[in-house]
């Protein structure tokens, strides 16, 4: 298609071409990755530990995916992942492996996104982690770009937080201190009583 003369596309539909490039594109993309089948890349993270990982794996994260793309051929340098620990970065390869083993079902529903309770059994256990840890992570995967991990951490931390009976509750998970005195305190609940009602 690209090397067809302009004349000769004027007369093609508009989604003729839009469909053959599409196409073109996609045959390149899955040309790619047949031939990064199988291979490794090193990543390495901010505390300098490095680790290899399976292309596939790796290119969940659509950060290391372009950093692969743009490594010249033939060099076998590790990707420096300055935001991300050694400890987190492990866990994100459990997280990539275990989903590259186990895909999710894709769902075009949009209310799906707002649900915090369709978190599966193996994620859940994932997300049983310290507090730091759990906002590392989310830190990590939007840094990486690794929707459908900060998608999950976020869910976790919202059900965290949707178990929380009062504010005092919420600032003690989020470490906020209170910076209100009583009186304004006071005045702030009965400014807004009227979300308070049941």
């Amino acid at each position: 298609l690209l090397q067809r003369p302009p004349t000769e596309l004027r007369n093609w539909p508009l989604c003729l071409i839009v469909r053959r490039l599409t196409n073109t594109l996609f045959e390149k993309e899955k040309k790619m990755a047949r031939q990064l089948s199988g291979k490794k890349v090193k990543l390495q993270s901010s505390d300098a530990k490095e680790f290899d990982v399976a292309i596939e794996f790796a290119q969940q994260s659509v950060t290391i995916k372009n950093m692969i793309e743009d490594l010249p051929d033939g060099e076998d340098n590790a990707i420096p992942l300055p935001n991300v620990t050694a400890a987190i970065l492990e866990k994100i390869i459990a997280y990539c492996d275990y989903h590259w083993h186990h895909p999710m079902p894709i769902t075009d529903e949009k209310k799906d996104e707002r649900r915090t309770d369709d978190i599966i059994p193996w994620d859940r256990d994932f997300c049983n982690v310290p507090q730091q840890t759990l906002f590392e992570l989310i830190l990590a995967a939007n840094f990486l770009d690794i929707k459908p991990l900060l998608d999950l951490c976020c869910k976790t931390v919202a059900n965290a937080l949707k178990a929380c009976k009062d504010p005092e509750d919420i600032r003690k998970y989020l470490n906020i201190k209170n910076d209100f005195t009583p009186e304004e305190e006071e005045a702030a609940r009965k400014e807004n009583e009227w979300c308070l009602e049941k």
